[in-house]
């Protein structure tokens, strides 16, 4: 299986969120990063958060260096 990430460096916030997840499987993923969603960027967690966030996901790890902007 691949591994895969989300970035938040990617994607503009007024906090500028540095926060990276990685996991082996896309559900725990998943589960990751609604949390940190629903805790940190205060979000709700619907249907419609997880289907965005699986949307955002990559194959691999997250870069070192921080990735350009959406």
């Amino acid at each position: 299986m691949t591994r895969k990430y989300i970035d938040c460096r990617e994607y503009p916030s007024e906090m500028n969120c540095s926060v990276a997840l990685a996991a082996d499987s896309e559900g725990e993923l998943l589960e990751a990063a609604v949390q940190h969603a629903t805790t940190v960027h205060k979000h709700a967690d619907t249907p419609e958060l997880r289907t965005q966030l699986k949307s955002l996901f990559h194959d691999g790890t997250p870069p070192v260096e921080t990735p350009p902007r959406a």
